[in-house]
């Protein structure tokens, strides 16, 4: 089948992603967005309580993350991420007061290991071989308690940290899968795949700016508050698509990436599986000038903070698996943040300095293998729609990197498609 026309259906970094791709081959792209802004998770926007522009959520890339980079260098992006140069990451014990820096070299072969200076305080080389069962047959496992021992200083003050931050989820309760294929990617991977990446412009100002004027350029239309509510089917295709107040019928050579959360995808998708258990993150926003000297992240070990973010402008919190927030009252939370984040840079800690907490409570779908196995893949059994988003089978979590895969990965079924015949045995 021959693509000439995709209607993305979903404006976050899945859908940008797979709209880039396509009309960058191209293809004429509509993306329909729901809401009033794109982005979805992945934006910017102005907070009134603070005075300033804010990202919905603090997102850590690593240097190792291909497609997104890839992606950031195909939308005329690729200098927005503030890059150290180096794999080093600062942590704190919030119970001790401990400090001390993670320092990875850059090559593959690890020997930062036998620099204590380098490792978590506390670790020993013998440590570092505590995921080898995992990383060797992760499918044997159901949890990754199964798999390795969840308890010592090395899952204390590297793995628990690193694997919460991406999984979203305990993790002795996370996929063994998921978190063999982040350890491959990125600590097994070398220094060169572990820089810390920030976007220090905003995630708007970085995704999603860049990549809705790559699609104008090329003749793609963005519509915003355009909520589908239907599709309709014939067969093995898929024949039109009901928004609110009109419908759009689709021609023989018109396709659709369906990049919405998963929930939505079922209830346009009849018979669909997919994730159906969620995970909430919390993100708390100071606006405070962060004292000299003070890291641009930080990680906290035995706190309640986990990740602390220092922008020019303010100080930032980020806080995983965070359910057992979710009810809890905006006003009591950010005392109880702040609290800790005046402990942990020296900032004066009265009076409180204007403040925004956002909680995301279906931030992303639950790491665990049960749900990791619900995972649709980017192909449907409909010739012309496939399935993009975090929650679709990238092989890893719910992250901004799985995104861009997914977009990748729908817009190539149809980019496969409209290629000649030549050219496909040739790939």
């Amino acid at each position: 089948m021959s693509v000439r026309g995709v209607h993305v259906i979903g404006a976050g970094v899945a859908g940008l992603s797979a709209a880039v791709r396509l009309a960058e081959a191209g293809i004429r792209v509509t993306v329909h967005e729901a809401a009033p802004a794109a982005g979805g998770r992945c934006r910017s926007y102005v907070d009134p309580a603070l005075g300033l522009a804010i990202d919905n959520g603090n997102h850590l890339l690593l240097s190792g993350n291909r497609s997104t980079l890839d992606l950031l260098a195909r939308i005329g992006s690729a200098g927005a991420m503030t890059d150290p140069g180096v794999a080093a990451f600062d942590f704190v014990d919030r119970r001790t007061g401990q400090r001390w820096r993670l320092r990875i070299n850059d090559g593959r072969f690890p020997w930062w290991l036998g620099d204590r200076s380098r490792r978590a305080p506390g670790t020993t080389i013998r440590d570092h071989l505590a995921p080898l069962p995992m990383l060797l047959r992760p499918h044997r496992f159901e949890t990754i308690a199964q798999a390795m021992k969840c308890a010592g200083p090395l899952y204390d003050r590297l793995l628990r940290p690193f694997l919460l931050a991406a999984l979203n989820t305990d993790p002795k309760q996370g996929s063994p899968t998921l978190a063999a294929a982040l350890l491959r990617e990125t600590l097994l991977a070398g220094g060169r795949a572990c820089h810390p990446l920030v976007a220090g412009r905003g995630l708007s100002a970085t995704f999603i700016e860049p990549a809705a004027a790559f699609l104008r350029d090329r003749g793609g239309d963005l519509r915003l508050r355009e909520p589908l509510r239907a599709v309709r089917f014939q067969e093995s295709r898929a024949v039109a698509l009901d928004f609110d107040g009109f419908a759009t019928s689709l021609a023989h050579d018109e396709a659709v990436v369906l990049a919405v959360p998963p929930g939505v995808a079922r209830g346009l998708l009849p018979g669909l599986e997919a994730p159906d258990d969620y995970r909430a993150i919390v993100n708390a926003h100071f606006r405070v000038t962060p004292p000299s000297g003070q890291p641009t992240i930080l990680g906290v070990v035995n706190g309640l903070v986990e990740w602390l973010f220092a922008y020019p402008d303010r100080l930032s919190v980020t806080i995983s698996g965070a359910d057992r927030l979710i009810e809890r009252p905006r006003d009591d939370l950010a005392a109880e943040i702040w609290e800790e984040v005046a402990a942990l840079t020296g900032v004066p800690a009265t009076p409180t300095p204007p403040w925004r907490i956002i909680k995301e409570k279906r931030a992303t779908f639950a790491a665990t293998a049960e749900q990791d196995r619900k995972r649709p893949p980017a192909r449907t059994r409909f010739d012309n729609l496939a399935l993009a988003g975090d929650w679709t089978a990238t092989g890893l979590p719910a992250t901004i990197e799985g995104a861009v895969r997914s977009g990748y990965k729908a817009a190539s079924i149809f980019l496969d498609a409209s290629a000649p015949t030549s050219a496909r045995n040739r790939s």
